[in-house]
């Protein structure tokens, strides 16, 4: 059982005052934090004592009473989620624990709340900025355009995610991050973790998912680049891709021979070392693995992952306090480092499991033991001592914790914690075991010498032997062709292996505008994709299913290509937004090569849903909202001419794209107009039209007799609608909605009252006879054809 059994609740709450000597964070609702006292302020009752105890009394007496029943441990881990989210982390720790007493489930995912809580304190403890804000390094280009998000390193195996930020294939298949580091988008997830598996986390978007089976395909344009412009790079980065496997297959030994191989041809490559180091710690040999990432922690202090591989030896070797330490290092440093987060969730699950806690009760009175073999385990070892960032790197733990002989209940015996260390190693650090021991009984002299001697090993380094080992340097002595790979920017790209043509779309065959790359990764312009996905949903290349990425329709831009043309190509890129600007101006006239989508009569003012299918409507509407018109033509098809000489614009309000490409277009009706020319574009028509007004009348004699007609003609309209089956009105209700009241001013608009163009939607006539009312322009004519139509309608009706 793990070391931390053998302290109770109650010694941990003990310990945990000191934190709320600090301003509680208060997490707001769009992230910010503010600060707030524990009790008394900002609304909470301090009269009735802490807020999260239940009843008034004690923390964990009213939290039982509270769960009497034992299915209220459901009330109890929303308590504790609300308190952690309120920065309380005593309080939530209290009531995680009751709810799992009370018969909760231990799962470890059930604490993403309380881990962000911990993290939260132990940044504020430690003077750590917000991981929200980019580290210094963490800005794109900051090593080189072509490098990693994730790791910062050489972007071997490039990665284009959905949000159109590329990432390397280790990073991704690691799951080292849980979402993009600049836009916070979810990254797809592992293959495996992609599954419908029992208790897995939510499921991811259809289209992270995609990409995680695909096994994080590469894309082509952005690997070609790689290793046409960085071949030396490339090489490197397959032999690391090399290691990795062997690693994922157990074959420690290999690993490690061929990653000493690699380190004395390139003794500057902090992934081969981070491949060594893991090596060393499947074999077991903890301190060779923990020399590794302190070496690379000298030139990389702020690197999460290494933070977090650090964690994961000290954790095999049985130093769960310490490894705890770690990795809240690494979630400082970057919140969504979804490794470090689970094992910071899986640790505080077992600390707070029932059987634990029973354990450390019996012994409730105990404190830190001379004889543990780890500073006592819980959050007074990850807050108590005021580290920095800086004070966590690689000289804090160059002495690592080591293991004493005496067995502690509840942990892990001497001889699982012999093997935790290597035992060749031994006997070289057995002085520093007894002094670390004892170091609570020793008098101030001897306390002062040791720490002397603490200090005089903290001021060394670490450098690499030529055998792949480590050993200790002093501070200020360089050492040759020790130069941090991942600083370098790598170089500027010669002109002459600079080619146009390596940025051109495979489908007009033109340099990439707004280039997306698909998740079977190629890449395209946004526009020749979507007018390819219009007509199948296949990559028009390699013809993989390209269904979820159409679902999906967000079609990023890939911004590492736009970057690499903004840089290298200028001139070219200019040139071709001129040419998209010209194109775009030419789609956006509502006069000339208007839109015209041939179907059914639309009416100014009427709604006219349309259900869209064909590929050549799909990019018709697509121009119209890309153009931000957002309006096309509507006219009523014509044996002779193709389409009828009058027709109505319609106003696009809103449009429902389905997965299959798809869409329902909302539209209403606006201007009248008459076609003057006709023309096509890339299938569907087009014309050049002048728009229709009615011609207004003067006299006061024409207005008034103008005004009687038109009083007539709706009361009669009224008396029509009113007398129509109950079946028929609901129905004209339900699609066209209510008839438009009267109108004051009969001439305000240019197309006369609106609930004329209403009646004549609704009338059961001919097109052809619904066309001639439309292409009229005297409203006096438009209200007599109206009544002849009613006066026959409710001839029919009378009978």
């Amino acid at each position: 059982m793990y070391l931390f059994r053998n302290y109770s609740l109650s010694v941990l709450e003990g310990t945990l005052e000191m934190i709320y000597s600090y301003p509680l964070i208060v997490i707001g609702r769009f992230g910010e934090t503010l600060p707030m006292d524990i009790e008394g302020q900002g609304g909470l009752p301090s009269a009735r004592g802490r807020f999260w105890e239940v009843g008034g009394g004690g923390g964990g007496d009213g939290l039982e009473r509270a769960a009497a029943e034992p299915e209220r441990w459901e009330l109890l881990l929303r308590r504790g989620e609300l308190l952690a989210l309120g920065g309380h982390l005593k309080g939530a720790l209290e009531a995680y624990a009751a709810a799992l007493r009370r018969g909760a489930p231990a799962r470890p995912e059930c604490l993403g709340t309380l881990v962000d809580c911990l993290v939260l304190n132990y940044r504020l403890r430690h003077g750590l900025r917000c991981s929200a804000t980019p580290a210094a390094g963490a800005e794109p280009g900051a090593g080189g355009l072509l490098s990693c998000l994730g790791c910062r390193g050489f972007l071997s195996e490039p990665v284009t995610v959905p949000c159109g930020h590329s990432y390397c294939r280790r990073c991704l298949r690691r799951e080292l991050r849980a979402r993009c580091r600049l836009c916070r988008d979810r990254l797809p997830p592992a293959p495996a973790a992609a599954t419908d598996a029992p208790g897995a986390g939510p499921r991811p978007p259809p289209l992270a998912a995609a990409i995680a089976a695909s096994d994080f395909r590469t894309s082509v344009v952005l690997n070609h680049l790689a290793e046409k412009w960085f071949p030396g790079q490339r090489e490197r980065a397959r032999a690391a891709g090399r290691l990795g496997e062997l690693l994922c297959q157990g074959r420690y030994r290999e690993a490690l021979a061929a990653a000493c191989e690699a380190l004395r041809a390139e003794p500057s490559d902090l992934t081969l070392k981070i491949y060594r180091a893991e090596s060393y710690a499947g074999l077991q040999e903890f301190k060779a693995a923990i020399e590794d990432l302190n070496a690379i922690l000298c030139q990389l202090p702020n690197w999460p992952e290494v933070y977090f591989r650090k964690g994961k030896v000290l954790h095999d070797a049985g130093f769960f306090g310490d490894a705890l330490q770690l990795f809240l290092q690494c979630l400082a440093l970057d919140e969504d480092f979804a490794p470090a987060k689970l094992e910071v969730e899986k640790i505080l699950c077992d600390l707070l499991s029932p059987e634990n806690l029973k354990e450390g009760l019996k012994d409730s009175s105990w404190g830190p033991l001379p004889c543990i073999k780890n500073k006592p385990f819980g959050f007074p070892s990850v807050m108590e001592e005021p580290l920095s960032a800086s004070e966590l790197s690689p000289e804090q733990s160059e002495e690592i914790p080591q293991v004493t002989s005496e067995p502690v209940k509840g942990s892990l015996n001497h001889a699982r914690s012999a093997q935790a260390v290597n035992s060749t190693e031994m006997p070289a650090r057995e002085d520093c075991l007894k002094r670390v021991s004892l170091e609570p009984f020793l008098s101030v002299q001897e306390k002062g010498a040791l720490l002397k001697r603490k200090l005089s090993l903290l001021d060394q380094d670490v450098i690499v032997n030529e055998d792949g080992r480590n050993k200790l340097k002093k501070q200020g002595v360089e050492t040759p062709n020790e130069v941090c790979t991942f600083s370098l920017t790598y170089g500027d790209i010669p002109e002459e292996l600079i080619d146009v043509s390596d940025f051109e779309c495979s489908l007009c065959m033109r340099l990439f505008f707004e280039p997306v790359t698909t998740p079977c990764g190629h890449s395209f312009c946004k526009n020749c994709l979507e007018r390819c996905l219009d007509h199948t949903p296949y990559c028009p290349l390699c013809k993989e299913s390209l269904k979820e990425y159409l679902a999906d329709r967000r079609y990023c831009v890939t911004q590492l290509l736009e970057e690499l043309m903004v840089k290298y190509l200028p001139d070219e890129l200019s040139e071709r937004k001129k040419i998209y600007d010209e194109e775009t101006a030419e789609l956006s006239h509502l006069t000339k090569n208007v839109p015209i989508f041939v179907c059914t009569m639309a009416y100014p003012t009427v709604p006219c849903p349309l259900h869209v299918f064909e590929p050549r409507y799909r990019l018709m509407i697509r121009r119209s909202i890309q153009t931000g018109t957002k309006q096309f033509g509507m006219c009523v098809s014509d044996t002779q001419n193709s389409f009828a000489d009058y027709g109505c614009m319609l106003q696009i309000r809103n449009v429902h794209f389905l997965p299959d490409g798809r869409s329902v277009v909302d539209t209403v009706g606006g201007k009248r107009f008459r076609v003057l020319k006709r023309g096509m574009k890339d299938g569907y028509c087009t014309a050049d039209i002048e728009y229709l007004e009615d011609v207004k009348v003067e006299k006061e004699d024409e207005i008034e007799n103008l005004r009687q007609l038109h009083d007539l003609v709706y009361s009669q309209a009224c008396s029509w609608f009113q007398n129509l089956r109950d079946r028929f009105r609901s129905q004209i209700l339900q699609h066209f909605g209510s008839m438009p009241g009267r109108e004051e001013n009969l001439q305000a608009t240019p197309n006369g009252p609106a609930w004329c163009w209403w009646l004549l939607a609704v009338l059961p006539v001919d097109p052809r006879y619904q066309l001639s009312v439309l292409s009229m322009k005297s409203l006096k004519e438009r209200l007599t054809k109206i009544q002849h139509i009613l006066t026959y309608f409710s001839r029919d009706q009378s009978k």
